[in-house]
């Protein structure tokens, strides 16, 4: 065992769960957190007693408050943060857009993640420990359809620079991974559970695997304490920058 403490927002499946399975893995304990409770439960089967099941909605900060404030004595000096709960609404373009689907996008990719990050600050300066948060490649490369799910991850560098920037001096490291494609359940719930539409987007791609994002995110998360990866973009060999549009008349 390490002595380590993290916790894995949304840890119920793709990323966030393969980064639970990683560190744990490596001795560190984790506090796994989604709000399905049966997947966090078959995962602390798997995995045993260092990891702690911790159900709820992101979104929710008093449920985070108070499942945070009853955490076990065990599991309360967290030296890692990582913030991968997130999730994409719609393909379609901003016009024909559902503003429900945006607020949510907004209220779990960026609220929910401010909360949890300024309520677990100052133990995370206490023991100088590091925040890793989760973007995306579409933070940085606008595409059809991406609109709030972009602007979302564009928010999540800027504050992963910004708390970089304020926390200087502190000893706390302060890292965002930006992942391109990566075959996990995001196009399902992007589309309502449309499992041929996520079937076509993989199709032949040879996409990053959410194994590969969690070993970067271990990777980060064990560098020696003077070093810090402000930023890291990643995607598979198949996938490269969009192209400009061009609409035509005629």
């Amino acid at each position: 065992m390490t002595g380590k403490t993290a916790i894995v927002t949304g840890a119920t499946s793709g990323i966030g769960a393969a980064t639970a399975r990683a560190l744990v893995g490596a001795g560190w304990q984790v506090i796994a957190t989604g709000r399905r409770g049966d997947r966090l439960d078959a995962l602390r089967a798997e995995l045993g007693d260092v990891l702690l099941p911790t159900v709820f909605d992101v979104r929710d900060e008093g449920a985070v408050a108070s499942a945070l404030d009853a955490l076990p004595e065990r599991f309360r000096g967290i030296d890692l943060l990582v913030n991968n709960a997130g999730l994409a609404l719609g393909t379609g373009p901003a016009q024909h857009a559902d503003l429900a689907q945006w607020k949510t996008m907004i209220d779990t990719n960026v609220t929910a993640l401010v909360a949890i990050t300024h309520r677990l600050l100052p133990g995370l300066i206490e023991r100088k420990g590091a925040i890793i948060n989760l973007g995306s490649v579409a933070g940085s490369y606008p595409y059809p359809g991406g609109n709030v799910y972009g602007g979302t991850k564009a928010f999540v560098q800027q504050l992963t620079l910004m708390l970089r920037s304020d926390l200087h001096g502190t000893g706390v490291r302060v890292s965002a991974i930006d992942p391109g494609m990566v075959e996990t359940e995001f196009t399902l719930v992007r589309t309502g559970g449309n499992q041929a539409a996520s079937d076509t987007l993989y199709a032949g791609a040879e996409p990053m695997t959410a194994e590969d994002i969690a070993a970067t995110v271990l990777w980060i998360a064990t560098l020696p304490p003077h070093l810090n990866v402000n930023r890291l973009e990643l995607m598979p060999v198949s996938q490269s920058f969009a192209g400009f549009q061009v609409a035509r008349s005629g």
